[in-house]
Formats: structure tokens, C-alpha cells, sequence
């Protein structure tokens, strides 16, 4: 009789308990990796470093132009930095492969790094062009070592058999299951690595506990990024930073790449990896999603249009492409209707590969041409001029204060 009425109750206690599903009302799906709730407030540490790293990038602009020499002088931003040792330069050419950066050592009283800086295009033109090219299969390092020469120019590697960039490009260690990765950019690195790994080597030997930092602008974000994967199977662990760098592949290799430096449930704004982007910047929305691009995780977001952005102006950003950063825009259509878009193509020497039939390309809602010159350049300071102080938009402007150092 007890057991009966037991078993009655326990009835009674499931159905009110319940939906009309017959499914517990309460319950919560078991996820095996729950979230993270995101804080998106970057720290004052976070925000003077990446100010800093902006500055650093910008005097790579000097390769290729009036140069860096040693110790470490420029006609840039060079004195700004005194506790830094360059260690060499390098610069592949003028072509749509082009890359030039510097390696240089900081001391005291700057923090103990290996820096590595790669810089920008050198024109507009060669940026709207060189995104368009067709994705290929990437294979990751290690495997390469004995195959690059300094001697191959990417003009030659372009005409390579399929097999023979597969096999440059590193063999099955470490596999990357059906990744593709942008041609251009592929090449500008594999033209890098055999400039810089023999400098690099002996630096980090020199000095093993100096962490190793890449910091790129624009293409040079996207050589870095593809840089930051080697130099990770090496065990060499970089911290990366990139502004306004672009899409390099396809899904399966940001996912490759969010895995080796954003671990699961590890908090965003602690990762190795930093790629800062700038409200109506359009260079991180290309190459474009329909053409097979996407972008990874890591994304720290300015949302001031203009200069000089505040701690405030800046925010984490969740996931690879969070809808409150810089993917907030949809892709549509851009028809000129002024004399004024016109004669920004004709500037940028854009017009051949403008379509004279229907005179529309089909590109991000918020790519609008001239922001290449002013949005893309526009990272705490405005980037892209060797000369003294940095472009003259930034000389009566003085390094960013804390907020909270006013009072």
C-alpha cells in the first residue's frame, strides 16, 4: 500500500514538473563547452600597448623609401623607441607578392621583445587586385625548409605545378583538413620566411626569454597571420597583433588558427593573438565571403571614426565575425553617382578593373574607396608615412593619456 502510494506521487510530482511535451520545463541543455560571457572593456594595459604597436608598425613604412639603419634610426618614429636594437631589414620587391618589414630587439626601458614588423602595400591598386585572387589549398609547416630559396621570385613560384606549392607549403604533420588560403598572401610569406628565419633563429637563441611579437598593417597583417602559424608549430609561441588585416582563407583554417592561439573557453581578451580592426576600414571585409574568405577570432574593434580613438572607443569582440564589430556591415552594391567617385578610381588607378558595362561592384555595404586612405591608415595614429613624427595628420597630436589619470 506504502509503495503503492509512492510510486502515485512520484506521478503526480513528474507531470506538474513538466510541459505540455512531457519535457521538464526547467531544464538546461548539457553543453560541453558552455560560453563564456564576454567582457568587451579593454584594459588601459591593452589599449597603450596596442597605441604603441601602431607606432611600431609605422616605421616599416621606411623600408622601401629612405630605410632604418643601425642602431635604430629612421626618418619616422625611429627616436621614440630608445632601448630598441635593429637586428635587419628586408624588402622582396615592388610586385603584388611584395613584402618588407624589420626585425629588431627592444631593451629596457621597453619591454624584453623580438619584434617583427611587416608592413603594408605599397599602393592601393595592388590591394583591391591582389584580394581578388582565387583561394588554394594550404598545407601547414613543417616541410618547407629545404624546398624555399631566396633565389625563386613569386612571379616563378605562381607558374609552380599545384603539387609542387603543396609541397612548399609544408607536409601532413600537421594537418589542416580542407583549408584554403589566399595565393598572394601565401606567397609574400614564403618569399618573408627565407629573408628572416636565419635572423630570427639567432635572436631567439640570443636571447630565449624575450617574447617573440608580430605586429603587421593591412597586407603585412595578413603575412604575419600566416607567419604566426609556422613560427607557433615551431614552439616559438608569438604574440601577434595585426591592424586592418584582411580575410586569408577559408573557414577550416580560421578554425585552424582560432584553435592554436584562442583554446577553448579561454577569455578572448587574454589571447596570443590581437587583430584590430576600425569602423569604415574595408580592407577586413576582403576578400569577400562569397568568394570563399573568412575571417578568425581575436578581433579587438575601434568604433570611433576618427582620430584619436579613446579607451572607450575600443571593445573585445566575440567569436570570429561578432555582428557588433567590424562584420556589422552586409554586402550590397556601390553605384557612383558623382563625378567624386570617379575621380577616386582614376586615383587609385582603379579604373580597368572598373566594370564599364554597368559601371557596379558588388562589395561590402560599408567599403567605400576613399576610406583606403584615410579608415585603413586610421589606427591611434594615421599610418603609412616615413617621415619625421609620422604623417603630418597625427604632429600636434600627443600620445594617448589614461582616462582616469586626469583627475
Amino acid at each position: 500500500m506504502l509503495r503503492s502510494y509512492f510510486f502515485t506521487l512520484c506521478h503526480y510530482l513528474l507531470l506538474f514538473s513538466t510541459g505540455a511535451n512531457g519535457l521538464p520545463t526547467s531544464q538546461v541543455p548539457i553543453i560541453a563547452h558552455p560560453p563564456l560571457s564576454l567582457n568587451r572593456t579593454v584594459s588601459n594595459e591593452l589599449f597603450y600597448e596596442l597605441e604603441e604597436l601602431a607606432r611600431i608598425v609605422d616605421i616599416s613604412y621606411c623600408v622601401g623609401t629612405t630605410g632604418i639603419q643601425k642602431p635604430f634610426l629612421c626618418a619616422s618614429r625611429c627616436q621614440e623607441f630608445p632601448g630598441f636594437e635593429l637586428v635587419t631589414t628586408w624588402n622582396t620587391g615592388p610586385l603584388l607578392a611584395d613584402s618588407c618589414g624589420y626585425i629588431a630587439v627592444s631593451h629596457f626601458p621597453s619591454p624584453k621583445r623580438i619584434l617583427v614588423a611587416f608592413r603594408g602595400t605599397y599602393s592601393v591598386a595592388n590591394t583591391i587586385i591582389d584580394l581578388s585572387t582565387i583561394p588554394q589549398e594550404y598545407a601547414p609547416y613543417p616541410g618547407d625548409e629545404d624546398v624555399d630559396t631566396p633565389s625563386e621570385s613569386s612571379v616563378d613560384l605562381l607558374w609552380k605545378p599545384r603539387q609542387y606549392v603543396r609541397r612548399m607549403t609544408g607536409a601532413a604533420k600537421d594537418k589542416c583538413d580542407n583549408c584554403t588560403v589566399h595565393l598572394g598572401f601565401m606567397t609574400s610569406w614564403r618569399q618573408t620566411r627565407v629573408e628572416i628565419l636565419p635572423y630570427l633563429e639567432e635572436a631567439i637563441r640570443k636571447y630565449p626569454d624575450y617574447q617573440l611579437t608580430l605586429v603587421g598593417h593591412s597586407l603585412g597583417g595578413a603575412v604575419a597571420a600566416l607567419a604566426s602559424l609556422e613560427f607557433k608549430t615551431r614552439g616559438w609561441n608569438p604574440r601577434v597583433t595585426t591592424f586592418g588585416e584582411p580575410r586569408i582563407g577559408n573557414q577550416p583554417l580560421m578554425k585552424y588558427m582560432d584553435d592554436r592561439f584562442l583554446p577553448a573557453n579561454e577569455d578572448e581578451s587574454a589571447a596570443m593573438y590581437r587583430r584590430v580592426t576600425h569602423v569604415d576600414d574595408p580592407v577586413p571585409l576582403l576578400p569577400l565571403e562569397e568568394w570563399g574568405y573568412r575571417m578568425h577570432a581575436g578581433e579587438v574593434f575601434i568604433t570611433k571614426p576618427e582620430l584619436s580613438p579613446l579607451v572607450s572607443d575600443i571593445q573585445h569582440c566575440q567569436g570570429d565575425e561578432d555582428p557588433q564589430c567590424i562584420t556589422s556591415g552586409d554586402s550590397t552594391t556601390m553605384v557612383p553617382t558623382d563625378d567624386e567617385t570617379s575621380s577616386w578610381l582614376e586615383h587609385a588607378n582603379l579604373t580597368e578593373i572598373w566594370n564599364d558595362g554597368t559601371r557596379v561592384l558588388t562589395i561590402p555595404a560599408r567599403y567605400k574607396l576613399w576610406q583606403l586612405f584615410f579608415a585603413h591608415r586610421d589606427y591611434f595614429w594615421r599610418l603609412g608615412l616615413c617621415i619625421p613624427g609620422g604623417d603630418p595628420w597625427d604632429w600636434y597630436r600627443d600620445y594617448p593619456h589614461n582616462e582616469t589619470d586626469e583627475f
